[in-house]
């Protein structure tokens, strides 16, 4: 309903400012998960008060599931989305770079120490969603990954 009221007038900044909306959803997101003491120190623990978060703010028709992948890290699984499916009206275009910015910023309010990716995206044309949580890499370890690809790249034969 918003995007109709505040499209013909913000127009080319209606979609800037509606992300920013969804950042400081998953900023209040946060402060849900921290009042209720939810626990976020594992990858398991993460996913699981990430999923309870959503359902308080987004309503009980997204239908998740967490699955523990290697030692410390998880994989939630969104089987049914309420903003794909247009239970939740004010998504109507953009919905993968709003719910990204969303879930990316919530998980980073609950514990920073961990990273979160999508790996698939029912809105992108995939017929579940995928993101992956696992503890955040060491600025050193990414430094020596990166430099090893760039060996490895480098040592081509001609």
């Amino acid at each position: 309903m918003y995007q109709e009221v505040f499209f013909p007038v913000l127009s080319e900044r209606y979609d800037e400012l509606e992300q920013e909306v969804w950042i400081r959803m998953a900023q209040f997101s946060g402060e849900i998960a921290r009042s209720l003491r939810f626990p976020v120190g594992t990858a398991r623990e993460l996913a699981e008060s990430l999923r309870s978060v959503n359902t308080i703010v987004f309503g009980p028709d997204c239908k998740e599931e967490v699955i523990d992948v290697g030692r410390d890290g998880a994989v939630i699984i969104i089987r049914r989305c309420p903003h794909v499916t247009g239970e939740v009206p004010y998504t109507e275009h953009g919905t993968f770079h709003r719910c990204m910015a969303c879930t990316l910023s919530s998980q980073k309010a609950l514990n920073p120490a961990y990273s979160a990716r999508f790996v698939r995206a029912m809105c992108m044309g995939d017929r579940q969603c995928e993101i992956r949580i696992e503890p955040e890499e060491e600025p050193e370890k990414k430094a020596e990954k990166k430099a090893a690809g760039e060996n490895l790249q480098g040592t081509g034969s001609t």
